[in-house]
């Protein structure tokens, strides 16, 4: 039985669109897509500043502020991180860690002129969603400088590598921007450090491409190999981590974003080196834990959860999902299945959590909480999917339906949470599958 959600869904799809589109379930008419349902979509998805992917080519020329979120004044000064939480967007991917707002109210289509709040051009380059917390809008970018080292090669001197990337040779500034919220005026502004990077990017992705994250009282900025950095939320540096040089295989670039939770600060970095897990204390960057992992390069963000009073870190990995205790960097669970290149970022309702891959291949794995031990391939994962899944979006999960789309095309899925039955499939309006971006 279709949920009520997406009955609705459908019902306003049938009603608004002149040239429908059918859509299916499980093979069948299902309901009618139109040229509204990427709009329509947006309600789910983007309850404040968002992007769909880690390394999606979001060149950061300019920010726009479309009003999306609805933050009362006992959100603004919650006493606590977890009071005010709700109605900011303090993290990649928002409260939920699920690309959800349940504060927010945002317009179903904008211009270059319609609901736009302001718009002001950002220096450089960067993928990095900005993060919201009260008043103030947090991002990072790179800044090129032209300054050329001589003992480096140049670009076109370098050998050829794979899809044209090149290591450079003059140095970047790493910038942590603070805008003010309602109208986007700069607050301050922050040279965390300048550097030459040791590796180049793909063209998709570029060396600001991890998103900050706030407790509500210290802001931590990543900017992978160039450094870790923690301000308070007017611009003091508090500390700063250095904690060394991955090498990206094919020199792709980095991408994961870290992940904040009860004072401790996680983050992975699987790369074609030593890859590894570190949890630092969030207040002084010391670290807490540190574990090696036996993965190649993974993009996906670890998710944070508490379950049965046990706080796990989940992440995703092409040879395995693995589950750590918060606490120790005890692995609590794991879990094979999906394809490599693992970047859409795992999302959890329930006692479930839902990860996927769309890379040479397609994996959606529904897996429990409550597990222990490897359970690959075993009766304990609650559904798995093999077909359409994501390459480098992540999904979104609102009230027990889990919406992604497939590789990086324009085909989108809805399925039922809890069981993983296909409640809905439709091309996004004026699209072909393979003709969209990412």
């Amino acid at each position: 039985m279709l949920s009520e959600t997406v009955q609705q869904w459908l019902n306003h799809l049938a009603q608004n669109d002149p040239e429908p589109e059918i859509a299916t379930r499980a093979g069948q008419p299902l309901g009618i897509a139109c040229k509204e349902s990427l709009e329509v979509m947006t309600q789910f998805s983007l309850g404040g500043f968002a992007s769909t992917s880690r390394i999606s080519g979001f060149v950061l020329n300019f920010l726009v502020a479309l009003g999306w979120l609805t933050i009362s004044g006992h959100q603004l000064h919650a006493a606590s991180f977890d009071e005010g939480r709700a109605g900011n967007w303090h993290q990649w991917r928002g409260p939920e860690a699920n690309g959800v707002s349940r504060t927010a109210s945002p317009p179903v289509e904008w211009s270059e002129t319609k609901n736009v709040q302001w718009k002001v051009a950002v220096p450089g380059n960067g993928s990095s969603a900005p993060i919201i917390w009260g008043n103030k809008v947090f991002l990072l970018t790179s800044i090129n400088t032209g300054k050329v080292d001589p003992s480096l090669p140049k670009p076109e001197d370098q050998p050829k590598r794979v899809f044209g990337i090149t290591h450079p040779n003059t140095s970047y500034e790493f910038v942590v921007l603070c805008l003010d919220r309602a109208s986007g005026r700069e607050l301050w502004r922050r040279m965390a450090t300048q550097t030459i990077p040791h590796e180049g990017h793909h063209g998709d992705n570029n060396f600001a491409s991890a998103s900050p994250v706030t407790d509500g009282e210290r802001l931590h900025c990543w900017f992978g190999s160039a450094g870790l950095f923690c301000y308070d939320l007017e611009g003091k540096k508090l500390w700063e981590r250095n904690l060394g040089n991955v090498k990206m295989g094919a020199s792709l670039g980095e991408g994961s974003s870290p992940a904040l939770h009860d004072g401790k600060l996680v983050i992975v970095r699987d790369h074609q080196g030593q890859s590894t897990i570190e949890t630092l204390d969030a207040k002084t960057g010391v670290t807490l834990w540190k574990e090696n992992r036996d993965e190649g390069n993974t993009w996906a963000t670890p998710l944070i959860v508490n379950h049965n009073g046990q706080t796990q870190v989940i992440t995703p990995g092409s040879k395995k999902i693995r589950s750590y205790d918060l606490r120790t960097g005890h692995v609590l669970w794991q879990c094979g299945g999906l394809t490599g290149n693992a970047i859409p970022c795992p999302v959890v309702e329930g006692s479930l959590v839902y990860c996927m891959t769309g890379y040479e291949g397609h994996a959606l794995l529904a897996l429990p909480l409550s597990a222990t031990g490897d359970i690959s391939d075993s009766d304990q994962i609650a559904w798995s999917q093999r077909r359409g899944t994501p390459y480098i979006p992540s999904p979104v999960l609102y009230d027990g339906l889990l919406w992604f789309n497939q590789s990086n095309q324009s085909l989108w899925s809805c399925l039922d949470a809890r069981t993983g039955e296909v409640l809905l499939k439709f091309l996004s309006p004026g699209q072909r599958p393979g003709l969209a971006g990412r």
